[in-house]
């Protein structure tokens, strides 16, 4: 017997471990109010097994487009045949899309997580970034120094655990204008006390010794804004988000960035521009347990 012809359309998260994923919830929410027939999965992929399922996709029919997580932002680069935007500019992808070529499927490489960032900040009231840190320097801590840019900055600290790998996030903070710090994030704390924008792009529980470092620090109660992005949204709150909360500072879930590179993606996936609706944001939002847009 022939199998059916697959007729509906496909995208998936990559990344390993996914298991934790909340990927397939957030597209598909948006996808039941759109009224999208896409089937959204996930696939464990190491990067060693990436090249093999790219070729997968390249075969396959009905592939419209993939969310690229860690340890895959990198190494997927590679891979597709050209890559737009920021993702051009900073050397990193979360997002490929599956355009028809002459010749058959193309791979486009984007980055959307600079969009998550700057609109997590810019709906916690944060207009304009004047004095920001990054936890951090890997691929996030890449989208985090374009969005930080974005919002005005005009200079930047690190707080790294390895100076030395530091160079890339430091340099390109340099094209972009910015002039650039970097510190060990064992003396940070003080330095963070008085940021009014943080990023922190480390791994669960990386971070607790700064938070650690952070609570026994004085509190400033000057009345500035003071805003914190924590991408390790597993578990929460994290202790770095306590330690900032304790002290009058505002935070932002993780899942929020997820929420808005997310919504990027399935414009992208689906060409609907109505898919940044508040509407649609707000399922979003419900099927990750973080609150409303709109409330």
């Amino acid at each position: 017997m022939t199998p059916e012809p697959v007729t509906h359309l496909r995208a998936a998260v990559l990344g390993h471990p996914i298991g934790h994923s909340k990927s397939p919830a957030l597209h598909r929410a948006a996808y039941g109010l759109l009224g999208v027939d896409m089937e959204y999965g996930s696939f464990d992929l190491t990067e060693a097994q990436l090249p093999g399922f790219a070729g997968r996709v390249r075969s396959e029919p009905c592939w419209r487009g993939l969310s690229v997580t860690m340890p895959l932002k990198a190494a997927f680069v590679p891979l597709v045949d050209r890559l737009e935007g920021l993702a051009a500019s900073l050397g990193v992808l979360n997002t490929v899309v599956v355009e028809e070529g002459s010749g058959g499927p193309v791979l486009v490489g984007y980055n959307t997580d600079v969009a998550g960032i700057t609109e997590s900040f810019r709906h916690a009231g944060l207009a304009r970034a004047h004095d920001p840190v990054v936890v951090g320097a890997g691929n996030t801590a890449l989208a985090a120094v374009a969005a930080l840019r974005g919002l005005g900055a005009n200079r930047i600290e690190f707080l790294v655990r390895n100076a030395s790998r530091s160079g890339v996030a430091a340099s390109l903070a340099e094209r972009l204008g910015l002039s650039v710090t970097v510190s060990p994030i064992d003396a940070g704390a003080a330095r963070l006390s008085a940021a009014d924008a943080v990023v922190s792009t480390l791994p669960p529980r990386a971070a607790d010794g700064l938070a650690a470092r952070l609570a026994g620090v004085a509190p400033t109660h000057d009345g500035a804004r003071r805003v914190l992005l924590d991408v390790a949204y597993d578990p929460w709150p994290s202790q770095l988000g306590e330690a900032w909360e304790a002290r009058g500072g505002r935070v932002l879930h993780g899942l929020e960035m997820l929420v808005y590179q997310a919504v990027e993606q399935i414009v992208l996936f689906t060409g609907r521009e109505d898919a940044r609706s508040a509407a649609v944001i707000d399922v979003m939002c419900d099927s990750v347990g973080v609150p409303r847009r709109t409330a």
